[in-house]
């Protein structure tokens, strides 16, 4: 009785796909994208995507098969009975860039689906399957991630490089020494001045420095 009861509990840890293992589990998880297979939906960090029947069964067919190669023949397989009379290559090449643009994929540069030359495509990430709903790129996620960046990004601007931290050092040493040769000039001054018969003009000249110095 008692493996009964754990069997029809949920795993705590996620699948890795592969031939046959979709059927393991409800949720599919890859990047910000979840799969739920009972109920034939995709999600972009909880959005509803809309995909066309063939384009779900040929996004179904990579993740079977993460990071190798789905032949051109497989999909033909996949998405079209033998006896279908269709322009399977062109066929093929609309439903794959169906796909992409619905993941915001490119061909240029792939981040999920990846063009093999002669041969067909491949799945460039690596999906998890469980039966728990939890994803880890949820939208609050991402959001919280984007303002972390933006705070991080603010609290950069105020860093200062090398180079402009010898300019700012130098500075503070030009006007310290300044002020140290101001004040050497001003005693000088002061010692000259005390020997001087008393003028108005030494006087007042006197009186100035004192207050830029002292």
């Amino acid at each position: 009785m008692p493996s009964e009861v754990m069997s029809m509990q949920e795993p705590d840890n996620p699948v890795i796909p592969g031939p046959g293992l979709l059927s393991t589990g409800r949720y599919i998880h890859f990047g910000p994208f979840r799969i739920d297979q009972q109920r034939q939906e995709v999600t972009r960090n909880g959005a509803r995507l809309k995909l066309q029947g063939k384009v779900y069964q040929t996004l179904l067919t990579l993740l079977e098969k993460p990071g190798e190669v789905v032949t051109r023949e497989e999909l033909r397989a996949r998405l079209w009975p033998a006896d279908t009379h269709v322009n399977y290559d062109a066929n093929v090449n609309t439903t794959v860039n169906k796909l992409r643009m619905a993941l915001g994929d490119s061909s240029d540069k792939p981040l999920y689906v990846e063009t093999i030359p002669r041969k067909g495509y491949s799945l460039l990430v690596q999906p998890e399957i469980s039966n728990r709903v939890g994803n880890t790129y949820s939208a609050q996620n991402v959001s919280s991630r984007k303002e972390a960046e933006k705070a991080a990004a603010g609290a950069g601007m105020f860093k200062l490089s090398k180079s402009d931290l010898w300019v700012v050092l130098s500075a503070i040493a030009l006007i310290l020494t300044g002020m140290l040769l101001g004040a050497a000039i001003m005693r000088l001054w002061m010692n000259h001045a005390s020997s001087l018969p008393t003028h108005p003009l030494v006087f007042l000249v006197s009186r100035m420095l004192e207050k830029v110095f002292l």
